[in-house]
C-alpha cells in the first residue's frame, strides 16, 4: 500500500509540524535530533530508501498473493492494514483531547468490509450507518462535555478510512475483481514512483504551501506514470480501451496528490510528522493509505462505467 508523491522529496508524506532538525513536540513525531544515527542511509528525499523499497516489495508480495489465491484471504490483508490505520488515527486525534473508541470503530471497520463483499453496497451503507448510530449512542453515555469533539472524530474515522476502504472488496467481488484491485493499486503507486523520480531530477517550482516540497514537475511525472499504467493495464487486463486507461490514470495522479495534501494538512494540524513509525521508511499506516484511500472511490466508479458486467 503506498501514498503519493508529486514533491521534490517525494515520499508522499508532509514534514509535518515537528520543528526541524529537532525533537517532536507530541506524540507522533520523529523525535530525532538531526544528527542522529537513524538519518544514515536516508536519500536527499528524506526517506530511508532502501527500508522503504524493501518495506514496499514485501508489501506488494503480500496483496498480489493473498490477491490471487484466495480472495477471503485478501480481505483478511485489507482489514489489517485498513485497521492500524484506523488506530494510528485515533491516536493521532488523541493528541488534540479528541477521544475515539478504537475497538467499536474496528468492529465497523469489519461489518463495512465484509458487508461489502458478500453483500455489495446497501449492505457497505447499512454497516457504516449502524456503525454511526453505535459511536453517537455509546459517546451520549459519557456524559455531553466534549461531545460533538468526540462524535466528530469518531465519525471521521468510520468514514476515513474505514467506509472508503469498502469499496475495495465491491470490486473485488466480481469475476474480474483482482485485476481492478491490481489496477487500483498500481496506479496509484506510480502516481508515487513517476513523482519521486521527476521530483527528484527536476523540481523546481513549488505547488503548495501545504505541502512545501511538492513540484509541478513532481506532479507532471505523477501523471505520466500513472497515464501510461492505466492504458496498459485496462487495455491488457480488463480488455478496455487505452484512452479509458489513460483517463483512469489522470484522474488517480490527481486525487492521489489530493489525498496526501489532505493528510498533510490533518499531521499540520495535529502537529505531528507521521501518523505512526510502524514501516520503516514510510511512517505509519496511514502515511500509505492516503492516496489509496483518495483514489479508490473514483477509480471504482470509472471501472465500473468502462467495463461494466
Amino acid at each position: 500500500m503506498d501514498g503519493t508523491a508529486a514533491e521534490s522529496n517525494a515520499d508522499g508524506r508532509d514534514e509535518g509540524g515537528g520543528p526541524p532538525g529537532g525533537s517532536s513536540p507530541v506524540p507522533g513525531g520523529t523525535g530525532r535530533p538531526a544528527g542522529d544515527p537513524g538519518e544514515r542511509g536516508r536519500s536527499r528525499a528524506g526517506r530511508n530508501l532502501p527500508a522503504a523499497i524493501a518495506v514496499g516489495v514485501g508489501l506488494g508480495a503480500l496483496v498480489i498473493g493473498s490477491l490471487y489465491t484466495v480472495k477471503a484471504l485478501f480481505l483478511i490483508v485489507l482489514v489489517a492494514a485498513v485497521g492500524l490505520g484506523a488506530v494510528e488515527m485515533a491516536r493521532a486525534l488523541a493528541v488534540r483531547g479528541i477521544q475515539v473508541p478504537a475497538p467499536m470503530v474496528l468492529a465497523g471497520l469489519v461489518a463495512m468490509q465484509a458487508g461489502a463483499f458478500w453483500g455489495g453496497p446497501v449492505w457497505l451503507l447499512g454497516a457504516f450507518t449502524l456503525t454511526v448510530l453505535v459511536l453517537l449512542t455509546a459517546r451520549m453515555l459519557r456524559g455531553q462535555e466534549g461531545y460533538v469533539r468526540d462524535v466528530a472524530g469518531s465519525v471521521l474515522v468510520a468514514v476515513y478510512p474505514a467506509l472508503l476502504a469498502g469499496f475495495v472488496p465491491l470490486m473485488l467481488a466480481r469475476d474480474d475483481g483482482a485485476h481492478r484491485v491490481v489496477i487500483f493499486i498500481a496506479v496509484t503507486v506510480c502516481s508515487d514512483t513517476g513523482g519521486y523520480i521527476a521530483g527528484v531530477l527536476f523540481g523546481r517550482h513549488k505547488m503548495s504551501i501545504i505541502s512545501p516540497k511538492k513540484t509541478w514537475e513532481g506532479f507532471a511525472g505523477s501523471v505520466l506514470a500513472c497515464v501510461v499504467c492505466g492504458a496498459l493495464l485496462v487495455r491488457y487486463l480488463l480488455d478496455g480501451q487505452y484512452w479509458q486507461g489513460a483517463l483512469v490514470g489522470v484522474v488517480a495522479a490527481m486525487c492521489a496528490t489530493l489525498g496526501d495534501l489532505v493528510e498533510s494538512v490533518m499531521k499540520r494540524d495535529l502537529g505531528i510528522k507521521d501518523m505512526g513509525h510502524l514501516l520503516p521508511g514510510h511512517g505509519g499506516m496511514m502515511d500509505r493509505l492516503d492516496s489509496l484511500l483518495a483514489t479508490l472511490v473514483p477509480i471504482w466508479l470509472l471501472l465500473s462505467i468502462f467495463v461494466p458486467l
